[in-house]
This record gives structure tokens, sequence and C-alpha cells, in this order.
């Protein structure tokens, strides 16, 4: 499909009469780091110590969803009901710990190019992440300095309802003061996707991880890049064919 005609079948779709494209959303976890491995190997680690499975592509599967959101799904099929709050302080705890106790992930090869070319042409950045690792929040100005600021950021801690609820990335239309048609996102998780779509957005997906393609292809992907890369040299011609619905 062309870019041209997945921009006309969302325009149909959510009923907008043109694109203004203003902003572009971003998540963080397998979008700008390549972080998705230390996490799989962090939330295994950490489940299998207290002798609950938790497999390397369920990982991949309810990436975005909250800490908490991610536990309570494990102790439901386990022992049918939610964890404890302590119980999910000493979990989330001690699977951060091992994720802060890493080498540190790197940042994903085309990310920062795309943000460069996204601030060149003129557009907001926004980041809109389901994580709380620290470890990471504070390596983003480093890494990609001048790119987003605390104010238009949406992490953990400013959820009560993680992807693929519409709710974070709601918010980072709120903080970048623009309605769903006015932006797009860039997302390489099924649960972001469908949290993303869930909010009336344009998605372009990157799968950067480790689910086929359908998995994102299902969750409503609007375009699908094989890399971040990919989705950077074919920035120009995206940013050309969403310029032309103004």
């Amino acid at each position: 499909m062309t870019y041209q005609a997945a921009i006309q079948l969302y325009l149909q779709a959510y009923n907008h009469s043109r694109f203004d494209l203003q902003a572009v959303l971003f998540d963080m976890d397998g979008v700008l780091f390549d972080s998705m491995p230390i996490h799989a190997y962090a939330w295994g680690k950490t489940l299998q110590e207290l002798g609950l499975h938790f497999s390397e592509e369920e990982c991949y599967l309810h990436e975005g969803r909250t800490g908490s959101g991610t536990i309570n799904i494990v102790y439901q099929r386990e022992y049918g009901r939610d964890a404890t709050e302590e119980e999910v302080q000493h979990i989330y705890g001690r699977k951060s710990a091992l994720f802060e106790s890493s080498d540190e992930a790197p940042v994903m090869p085309g990310a920062r190019e795309l943000l460069e070319q996204v601030q060149k042409d003129g557009l907001k950045r926004i980041l809109v992440t389901g994580s709380g690792q620290k470890a990471l929040l504070s390596r983003l100005n480093h890494f990609f300095p001048g790119q987003f600021t605390p104010s238009r950021m949406v992490t953990a801690f400013d959820v009560t309802m993680g992807k693929p609820h519409p709710e974070p990335y709601l918010k980072g239309l709120h903080k970048a003061g623009i309605t769903p048609n006015q932006a797009i996102v860039v997302e390489n998780a099924p649960l972001g996707v469908e949290s993303a779509k869930a909010a009336g957005l344009f998605v372009v997906a990157v799968n950067t991880g480790k689910l086929q393609d359908h998995y994102l292809q299902n969750a409503g992907a609007d375009l699908l890049f094989e890399s971040m890369a990919a989705l950077n040299s074919a920035w120009p011609r995206l940013f050309q064919a969403l310029s032309f619905f103004r």
C-alpha cells in the first residue's frame, strides 16, 4: 500500500477532512533504545525466581503495559487474583534492579537521525512510554539532547491506565495541544499500536523486536517498517505524503 493510500484510508475511517501534521509521538523502548532484550531478560528472571513462567514472546506481547499491569496478568493466570501492592512493589523493584544492573541499552539505529529530521521539519516531538525505568528516562537528554522536554513526556508515572488503553496517547495529544489528525505515532509494540489507534491516531509501526509482522498489522498499524533505519530513510517521502493532505 502506498503512503498516500494509507493516509486516505485513515482519514476516511476517522472522518477527517485533512491531515494537519504538527507532531510525532514516539514510544521509547524498542523505538529510541534497543532495550527490549534487557526488559525480556529482567522480567523472565524475576518471575522465574518466584516459580512463575513468563516467556520472551510474552514480554514483547505485553510491552507497553505498566509494571503492575504485567504482574497482574501473570498473577491472574497463576493464582486467579491480582498481586497485592506489596507483591507488585517487590517484583517490580527486583525487575528494575536487574534491568538497571545490565549493560546499557544502545540507541536504536536510525532513531537519532529520524528525530533530527522531524525537528528540522518543524514538528513537535512527544514521548509516550509505558516505562518507569529511571535509567532509560534519565538517558534521553544525553542521547537525544533537546528533543524531549519534561512537559512533553508521558511515562508510567503519568497514567492510571497503561497501553493498550488510549490514556497514554490522549495525554500525549493534550501535552502537545493538538488533535488526532495533527499527529502520527511511531510504535514497535502491538499494545502500543492498539493504544494509539484507540486514541484515533495514525500509527507507523517499526518491527524492531522478535514478533512477526502480523502482530503489529492485526493491532491496526497504518504503515509498517522493518526498522527505525528504514523509517528514517523513508521519512522525506512519508512527510511529503502527509503534507499533501493539509
